[in-house]
């Protein structure tokens, strides 16, 4: 199952008030999302943050359909929170208020990813993990 990785441009020696705001984030109404016709393209399987100096990076694991991430999270209620907390501590302010807007955001912002290991691809296998 893949991992993708968002990145965050912030002003550096705010750690501790960023960190406060993702303590209190609403998680989204349901981790399972859908392609554009409205059939399941995939889910959320858990998120992660990190923020060191002026990079935050928000790393997703998921499975399915990516691209049909950023439109989920466009229309969640804690996503346009925690953007609305966030925009103080922002190096460059961006429009996420919209769905096009966030999603162009979501495109921009994922990082290229250069390498994804698992136990699944394992050259031992999962069976020779204890």
């Amino acid at each position: 199952m893949p991992y993708a990785a968002i990145t965050y441009r912030v002003k550096p020696g705010h750690e501790d008030e960023i960190a406060e705001i993702f303590a209190g984030f609403q998680r989204v109404d349901t981790p399972v999302f859908q392609d554009s016709d409205g059939a399941q393209a995939g889910r959320l399987l858990g998120t992660a943050v990190f923020i060191k100096d002026d990079v935050m990076v928000r790393v997703i694991h998921y499975e399915g359909d990516f691209a049909a991430i950023g439109k989920h999270m466009a229309i969640q209620r804690g996503v346009h929170l925690i953007e609305e907390r966030l925009m103080p501590f922002l190096a460059q302010a961006r429009d996420t208020d919209t769905p096009a807007g966030f999603g162009e955001y979501f495109r921009n912002a994922a990082m290229r990813c250069v390498s994804q290991l698992s136990v699944e691809t394992h050259p031992a296998g999962a069976e020779g993990i204890e």
